[in-house]
């Protein structure tokens, strides 16, 4: 993990095509409102999560709003996946991770940062991690 918990670099990227058609075929799917998180435990990964950000072309037409939507997601995910990154690296657990936006309205970021840090905690929840992460918070 690079010095700076607050960096989202390319090796964090879920770039793979063969590990992303596993995600999403394979993968468990929950939604944490205004995502859909797809979650897929990937032994094979050097670092302990993958992230793909995705938003619908179907819901946004223009390129412009999926990109400025793409970046806010991306923004609220990197300054807190500090939530969830340092128990996947104690527990030794790997996994490829999926943010499908589901709303059809652009969500401010505000509201959006929100969810990213109530869904990260429900992933701790859903990985079992939770009296981990009670134990550091407490």
């Amino acid at each position: 993990m690079a010095a700076n918990i607050h960096t989202f670099s390319k090796k964090e990227k879920l770039c793979s095509h063969k590990v992303i058609d596993d995600l999403f075929s394979t993968g468990r799917s929950f939604v944490y409102y205004p995502f859909r998180v797809v979650l897929l435990t990937d032994e094979e990964q050097d670092i302990p999560i993958k992230v793909l950000i995705s938003v619908s072309k179907r819901r946004f037409k223009r390129a412009y709003k999926r990109n400025l939507l793409k970046r806010r997601i991306r923004e609220a995910y990197r300054l807190n996946k500090h939530i969830l990154v340092p128990l996947l690296e104690k527990n030794s657990i790997n996994i490829a991770l999926a943010f499908v936006y589901l709303p059809v309205e652009i969500m401010d970021y505000k509201y959006i940062e929100k969810a990213m840090q109530k869904t990260l905690t429900g992933l701790i929840k859903r990985l079992s991690l939770s009296e981990d992460y009670e134990n550091e918070q407490g």
